[in-house]
């Protein structure tokens, strides 16, 4: 049986179609007015990216607690 182009792009876009139903829903919405808020808010912490007593450890990022649903 030859596999054509055709009949191998069917196939990939029944695969996909299956997968797509059988993924989960995302239910996180993100409120752009809170994100906003909190990215505003988060900016004087930019200073607190080195802590001079342990400069070997990374510190969190300001703004990645933001982007959490």
């Amino acid at each position: 049986m030859l596999f054509t182009p055709r009949r191998i792009a069917g196939a990939a876009v029944i695969a996909g179609a299956l997968t797509l139903l059988a993924a989960p829903a995302a239910h996180a919405v993100v409120d752009p007015m809170m994100v906003t808020e909190c990215l505003t808010g988060s900016v004087g912490e930019v200073t607190h990216l080195v802590d001079p007593t342990a400069p070997g450890v990374p510190a969190e990022v300001p703004g990645v607690n933001c982007l959490a649903p």
